[in-house]
């Protein structure tokens, strides 16, 4: 897995990319169709473990901001579904915790992970403010728009989704999202059957604007697809101002809303 995503970051760099984002632990198989405790195994630390170390050298030598979603081990017995930020130099400049951790069958999360506790943070990269919000966490409104208050131009949205009940949400959620917080949204998602169940993973990864249109089409469903494509950062100014939506917001009525 980490030679055949070192091979599309060059190929990416090649047609001319700036940034790339995988998917959701992207280092492993999708384990968590079952549980066993053999796939502790996977974590490791972030980001001084071997693969966040060897994405940064791979990210210096393309010039190449990354966004790389491991499986992490604070300590022994403590774990979390993570992504590290990668600037373009290689420099690591934190991570993100998935914060919605789901239980149901065929996506046993929460025996692997704790729900994160690193907030909402955006990065500041060579290529703009990055974000990132993990699969499960991308049904909860809350986190896209605490990234989008926070600053965030790009948010990547890392998953391991499959057909079945939430499918048709996956070309609903992201651009509604991308809209109603007026940033870009890079949704990524696996692609296949692995060999820990039979979840059939879907791909379909695609860009959207902040006006809700996806930018190029959206790859397959059943093959792994490299998806390169122009964002024109500009259009989030030029929609701000259109639709001012953050203007508008009401923050002193929202109390309600997390209150025990």
């Amino acid at each position: 897995m980490i030679s055949l995503h070192e091979r599309y970051a060059r190929e990416a760099a090649a047609q001319g990319a700036q940034v790339i984002g995988f998917q959701e632990v992207f280092n492993a198989p999708y384990f968590c169709q079952v549980q066993e405790p053999e796939h502790y195994r996977w974590a490791e630390a972030v980001p001084d473990g071997p693969t966040v170390v060897r994405m940064q050298a791979l990210a210096r030598e393309l010039n190449l901001v990354m966004v790389v979603p491991v499986y992490e081990e604070e300590q022994p017995g403590i774990y979390y579904n993570t992504a590290a930020v990668i600037d373009a130099d290689g420099s690591y400049l934190g991570k993100y915790r998935k914060h919605h951790i789901p239980q149901v069958k065929g996506f046993w999360e929460k025996y692997y992970f704790k729900p994160g506790n690193l907030g909402w943070p955006v990065f500041d990269t060579a290529v703009g403010k990055v974000g990132v919000y993990i699969c499960y966490d991308r049904h909860f409104p809350e986190g896209w728009r605490a990234l989008g208050l926070a600053g965030a131009q790009i948010v990547y949205n890392p998953s391991a989704t499959s057909r079945g009940l939430s499918a048709y949400l996956w070309q609903l959620e992201q651009p509604a999202a991308a809209v109603a917080n007026e940033y870009f949204v890079a949704a990524i998602n696996r692609v296949g059957v692995e060999e820990y169940g039979d979840n059939d993973f879907y791909g379909t990864s695609y860009f959207v604007d902040p006006r809700g249109q996806f930018v190029g089409e959206p790859a397959s469903d059943k093959e792994e697809e490299l998806v390169v494509r122009d964002l024109d950062l500009g259009r989030i100014e030029e929609v701000r101002q259109q639709w001012a939506f953050y203007r508008d917001r009401r923050p002193d009525a929202y109390g309600p809303l997390t209150e025990a």
